[in-house]
């Protein structure tokens, strides 16, 4: 299938997309790398009058460094996180994550804010961002706006962006010599979703303990007693039946099979962020 006809037209602007936002609203959407939002034109889920392409915008390439946190452009690729074209983010938790997005060919266009926008409940970036305590800036005729990444999807595909507002960049903590981390999740061959996926995050120096897992029906879903309990004992806190008693509120419906699959992303991940294996 093809999608239906639409117009194109490349924005050159922050200014440009607002004004389109602000003038069609609900008629033209906005693409980054289509790498989201292409598959739903051509699926015909979406038959949008007008796609504004905004992968050339200037200020949606940058990336920055302030206050301890890198701001990273909504446009800003996959691939360029994962070849350490930008300073701020060489050895960072969304360096190796990015690496490990489907294929080359998809990071090669892919972009952070299309895949936050877009919401699917398996993809890398929502979880990592979830885990790192991301902020997503947001902008609109109304301003600008901040929304913690761990509000800023409420269900599948679907975030608290309103009509007439897009993301203009992403804030995640710059790399800190005391933070570990871990990332681990199952697929069924290299390019698709994930099946189950856990991302955490610790940092003894600013007393964040994160532990967070994805390719839920819906958001991640964090689980704060087990980071909270590795954070104070370390891999002491692995033992017995621990994670397995964690994810139960969460899993219970779930079959055997799906539970031992989040289990198993749990634990290889925890054993990356504690230096053991995964």
């Amino acid at each position: 299938m093809k999608a239906a006809k639409f117009d194109y037209e490349r924005a050159v602007s922050l200014q440009q997309i607002q004004d389109a936002l602000a003038g069609e609203p609900g008629g033209v959407r906005l693409m980054g790398g289509s790498q989201s939002l292409g598959p739903m034109l051509n699926l015909r889920l979406v038959r949008p009058e007008r796609v504004l392409d905004v992968s050339a915008v200037p200020e949606l390439q940058q990336v920055s460094t302030v206050n301890a946190q890198v701001r990273i452009g909504a446009a800003v690729t996959h691939a360029q996180i994962e070849d350490g074209l930008h300073e701020a983010l060489r050895g960072h938790m969304m360096q190796k994550v990015a690496g490990r997005i489907a294929y080359r060919g998809v990071r090669n266009r892919g972009t952070l804010g299309g895949s936050l926008a877009h919401a699917d409940p398996a993809a890398d970036w929502v979880l990592t961002c979830v885990a790192l305590g991301a902020r997503v800036n947001v902008r609109g005729s109304g301003g600008t706006r901040s929304v913690p990444m761990a509000d800023f999807m409420v269900a599948a595909y679907t975030t608290v962006l309103e009509a007439g507002e897009f993301i203009e960049s992403v804030d995640v903590p710059a790399v800190s010599a005391t933070a570990r981390w871990g990332y681990y999740k199952f697929t069924r061959k290299v390019g698709e979703f994930a099946d189950a996926s856990c991302a955490c995050y610790f940092d003894p120096a600013t007393r964040t303990a994160r532990v967070v897992i994805g390719a839920m029906d819906g958001a991640p879903r964090f689980l704060p007693e087990l980071a909270a309990k590795v954070a104070a004992h370390g891999a002491a806190a692995l033992a017995g039946d621990t994670i397995a008693a964690a994810l139960q509120p969460i899993l219970a419906q779930r079959d055997p099979a799906h539970q031992e699959l989040f289990r198993t992303v749990v634990e290889r991940s925890l054993q990356q962020a504690l230096g053991l294996k995964g």
